[in-house]
């Protein structure tokens, strides 16, 4: 299976903070049945203030140890970018690792706010799409707007947004109402992907088995196996080459 959304490299975030702490994540992630992975720490102007040079440091450094303990797991990198002003400075850089390509355009793992859609999203992110990048909005059966009233999404679902579901939500893990919500979206078939969104053992340790074969008995095997293997495979093979391990 493929996570295109954790947080293993270590000290860069609020995930893995020692390279041990990252190595057993990995175990797990392999045990689980995880076997691709893209590392996507968070970029967050004054709190985590990652650019391409350190995530890039940061990968190679997961690389080697996944090699020097024979993990064969391929692993690449991009970033879980928060909806920030900083964003269309940014794209017009090229400043930003962006998490694979969908129909031709770069994915950019987009973080809303947990609380709110701020005024104005529809707008910016109407701009990214015409600037060929395509949001995938990071688990919005988080956000507590869009629990209240699924039409919130409506507008990004419209431009075409990629949608990332969390698997400890569809498990309950992140509370009934991320849960219900992801049900929801789960029935409309609105979620593109599901990752684990790992940041600990203990913090969302990787559970996408679990989340996979809950959803394959309330939603169908063939929607389970393109949320956690066909669409991320698509979404992230810029990034792996079928020939090499990590």
């Amino acid at each position: 299976m493929y996570d295109l959304h954790c947080h293993l490299l270590p000290g860069l975030d609020d995930g893995a903070q020692t390279a041990a702490e990252a190595l057993c994540l990995l175990r797990l992630a392999q045990h689980n049945g995880i076997s691709h992975m893209v590392m996507t720490p968070h970029i967050n102007p004054g709190h985590f203030d990652n650019t391409k040079a350190t995530i890039h440091q940061g990968l190679v450094e997961l690389q080697q140890l996944a090699r020097d303990h024979q993990l064969p797991m391929q692993l690449a990198a991009a970033a879980e970018v928060r909806l920030c002003t900083e964003l269309p400075a940014w794209v017009e850089a090229e400043a930003l690792p962006y998490l694979g390509e969908y129909q031709g355009y770069k994915v950019l793992l987009l973080e809303f706010p947990h609380s709110h859609i701020p005024t104005g999203t529809d707008r910016l992110v109407k701009w990214l799409v015409a600037k060929n990048v395509l949001p995938m909005i990071a688990h919005p059966e988080r956000n507590r707007e869009i629990q209240t009233d699924l039409n919130k999404l409506l507008p990004f679902r419209r431009l075409g947004c990629l949608l990332q579901l969390t698997a400890s939500s569809v498990l309950g893990d992140m509370g009934e109402r991320s849960q219900q919500t992801a049900f929801e979206l789960l029935s409309q078939k609105a979620f593109h992907i599901v990752a684990t969104d790992s940041h600990n053992q203990h913090r969302r340790p990787p559970k996408l088995a679990e989340a996979r074969d809950l959803i394959a008995s309330l939603f169908g095997d063939d929607y389970a196996r393109q949320l956690v293997i066909e669409n991320p495979k698509a979404i992230s093979q810029i990034h792996f080459s079928e020939e090499s391990y990590a």
